[in-house]
């Protein structure tokens, strides 16, 4: 009873042949009209819903459609502020040619794999910030141009479009020492997959994801100009989100400790951080000083409004979906360059 309605189907039951089934439905102009309407009465009868768009838009060999993808559940592209900046100029840039966005995430590995096969698109745009290999693996199979964003890969036949992470991350570091902090502290993003604390040096080295890993060493090069030696500066790795960013700064703030500035990973981190500080009483820039890595819109309205290493995340958006629609013939390397925002959460700090 469950059996699907296909259009032989239909075309048994009219009377005609399955040619003239399919043109009553694709090209109704030149079936005549007593003929279309047989096949739209058993149609009816029979409960078939018309023709699968897909087929038509597989035969024609083009969609007209970007898939976006990433290894996050699917409200990261909702909940976290550097995706939905994202996800705004990529959808600008396909508002300009009159195309379609399918957002592609994983509940689970198989997920992930089936939604990449089965997704109906032209090309991927990979947000990397986490398990961008996989994604790139996935992508391989699937045998349709993509391009990474934030992949820190030394593979050269990968289309990427990213930043220098070691400089961008000593850029905020050295913002930070020059305004006199000696005791910071660092709220990083995941260096393997779902672990969550205190960092050491030995799991730096180790790290999965290498743009955490070489944000890190950028934080600590630009603090080492200052004479903060890496081992004074205490690293918590999070995943991102409220609970482990929360664990990070009841870690920093345990025993009587208070950092005087913190370098977070992400502008979320840091928005989570004001708010974290604001409920207990303690100020910012007067008692801790606070700068984030993105540049995401909410930053500039934040309270206070937050200093970061703003990405060029329009720019690079626009960039990933232009590449999709011309057609990527060969790897291209696109380096974006970052700009320190200074605003008012880092300031001095007291003199205690």
């Amino acid at each position: 009873m469950n059996r699907v309605v296909k259009l032989s189907d239909v075309a048994k039951a009219a009377g005609v042949s399955q040619g003239t089934a399919s043109n009553a439905f694709n090209r109704p102009e030149i079936v005549r009209p007593e003929v279309r309407e047989r096949v739209e009465a058993a149609a009816r009868e029979l409960g078939y819903a018309g023709p699968d768009p897909k087929g038509r838009l597989l035969r024609a060999g083009k969609v007209n459609a970007i898939g976006v993808a990433t290894t996050e559940t699917l409200d990261y592209f909702f909940a976290d502020p550097y995706a939905r900046a994202m996800m705004a100029s990529i959808s600008a840039a396909c508002d300009l040619r009159g195309a379609g966005i399918s957002l592609i995430s994983a509940a689970n590995e198989e997920k992930l794999a089936w939604n990449i096969q089965s997704a109906i698109v032209d090309g991927l745009i990979l947000l990397c910030i986490e398990g961008g290999e996989r994604l790139v693996e996935l992508s391989r199979e699937r045998r349709l141009p993509f391009v990474a964003l934030q992949l820190a890969a030394p593979d050269e036949t990968i289309s990427t479009i990213g930043i220098d992470e070691f400089d961008s991350a000593r850029a905020a570091a050295r913002h930070i020492g020059a305004l006199g902090h000696r005791d910071v502290a660092i709220v990083a993003l995941e260096l393997v997959d779902d672990r969550v604390g205190p960092v050491s040096p030995e799991q730096v080295d180790a790290a999965f994801y290498s743009g955490s890993r070489d944000r890190i060493r950028g934080y600590l090069a630009g603090l080492a100009e200052f004479g903060v030696a890496p081992e004074r500066v205490s690293v918590f790795e999070t995943m991102n989100n409220a609970p482990t960013v929360i664990a990070a700064l009841e870690h920093f703030y345990a025993d009587g400790r208070a950092p005087t500035a913190l370098l977070c990973m992400s502008d979320r981190a840091a928005l989570i951080a004001l708010d974290w500080l604001r409920g207990r009483g303690l100020s910012v820039p007067g008692d801790v000083s606070v700068i984030g890595f993105d540049g995401v819109p909410e930053g500039a309205v934040s309270d206070p409004p937050l200093s970061t290493v703003a990405q060029p995340i329009a720019q690079m958006g626009r960039m990933a979906a232009e590449m999709i629609f011309e057609g990527i013939d060969g790897p291209r390397r696109e380096r974006v360059e970052v700009e320190l925002v200074v605003r008012q959460s880092t300031a001095p700090p007291r003199v205690r």
